[in-house]
């Protein structure tokens, strides 16, 4: 009997000591950077968004800015801002900063960034994806079979802007002043 209860508390003692060590460890989320980060930059928290008076904090992924009487953080620009490109903004990175208040020093930060500010040039970390999708298309096109004359079998032709516009309808385009290609003046 001795034994069986000896058996039980040393279950016991092993259950609660795996349970408490697993309530003990833990796992440390840092947020990853957004695609229209700047490259090289990994390790900063925070980013300055000069041309609309923000911040961006990598860690929750969400944008900091003074918002009825307050600073308040939000996964998404005001409105207003709607139209904004992250992907051309510029993005000053508080590589100094530690902390959670990056708008503790806003005035200064607004006073050295001002709207336009434009720094050492900035490269994204990735591309948006409307550009991932063209280039796809490019290499499409450029691999697309070729007719008897050496022309590729594509409906686009013509313009650069990608709507149809010199498209005529047999797979030629009309140029962009709706001159005809020199393929189609025989």
């Amino acid at each position: 009997m001795k034994t069986l209860k000896l058996a039980i508390f040393i279950m016991l003692f092993v259950g609660v000591g795996t349970s408490a060590k697993a309530q003990v460890s833990f796992n440390i989320h840092i947020g990853t950077p957004p695609q229209w980060g700047p490259q090289g930059y990994s390790d900063a928290r925070y980013y300055y968004l000069p041309d609309v008076e923000s911040y961006y904090d990598v860690q929750s992924s969400m944008f900091i800015y003074f918002y009825g009487g307050r600073w308040v953080h939000r996964h998404n620009l005001p409105a207003r801002y709607r139209n904004y490109d992250l992907y051309n903004g510029y993005k000053v990175v508080m590589s100094d900063y530690r902390g959670n208040r990056p708008y503790s020093q806003f005035r200064e930060h607004r006073m050295k960034y001002a709207r336009g500010y434009r720094g050492h040039e900035q490269r994204n970390i990735g591309e948006r994806a409307e550009y991932r999708d063209h280039r796809e298309m490019n290499r499409y096109e450029s691999h697309s079979p070729r007719n008897d004359r050496g022309e590729h079998r594509n409906e686009y032709r013509g313009n650069d802007d990608h709507r149809g516009n010199g498209n005529n309808g047999n797979g030629r385009g009309n140029g962009k002043h709706g001159k005809q290609d020199k393929h189609d003046r025989r």
